[in-house]
């Protein structure tokens, strides 16, 4: 078990939650989307919340700044998560608006708070697990999907909590966290979303 804990960390990477998100929105939201739609969605997705980052993290660490993907280090988490706030931004601006895709939208803003208060925690010397704030948002954000469109997923729902749990599990023992920055990173990817969702369900 111990040797399969570390996939989680991998597939459950926080550059690819945007994606995922983006995937549950088509599949359970009650609008018709045509496949040019989809397709124009899927690929703004994938090249700003996942190509761009990608390309960023190997020019971090080209020059020094970042070691590996998992951003263990508490001083080299501060250029990514600027960069996924600005990237972020540019979505919900400019792409993910809130006349088009609504529900998207407060999904991304969540985003956006969460990267800033894990931003502000480093200050204080909290290192926040991104993993766990990506993981928990997009919990918060299907639960929130299966009630606003009245979809049963109960199934889906225990999968994604149970996915938590084993990705919490996976960075103990990788050791890239303790307890309290894994509860910190829950809390801080879950609550923002929990708020947002009085202004779409």
């Amino acid at each position: 078990m111990k040797k399969i804990l570390p996939f989680f960390s991998y597939i459950l990477h926080p550059v690819f939650i945007p994606l995922f998100g983006t995937l549950f929105y088509i599949i359970l939201d009650e609008n018709y989307f045509t496949f040019p739609q989809v397709l124009v969605l899927l690929l703004q997705i994938i090249i700003i919340s996942i190509l761009l980052p990608i390309a960023f993290f190997f020019l971090l660490r080209t020059f020094g700044k970042i070691d590996n993907i998992m951003l263990s280090d508490l001083s080299q988490r501060k250029i990514p998560l600027l960069l996924q706030i600005m990237l972020f931004s540019v979505l919900v601006t400019k792409s993910i608006t809130l006349e088009r895709f609504p529900e998207l939208h407060y999904f991304f803003m969540g985003g956006i708070i969460s990267s800033i208060v894990a931003f502000v925690l480093l200050y204080i010397k909290i290192k926040a697990s991104i993993h766990l704030i990506g993981t928990s948002a997009l919990t918060i954000f299907v639960l929130g999907l299966s009630y606003h469109n009245q979809v049963n997923i109960i199934n889906t729902i225990i999968f994604i909590m149970i996915l938590n749990g084993f990705v919490a599990s996976s960075r103990l023992e990788m050791k890239a966290h303790n307890t309290k920055e894994l509860v910190f990173g829950f809390f801080v990817g879950a609550l923002p979303q929990i708020g947002l969702l009085f202004f779409w369900l």
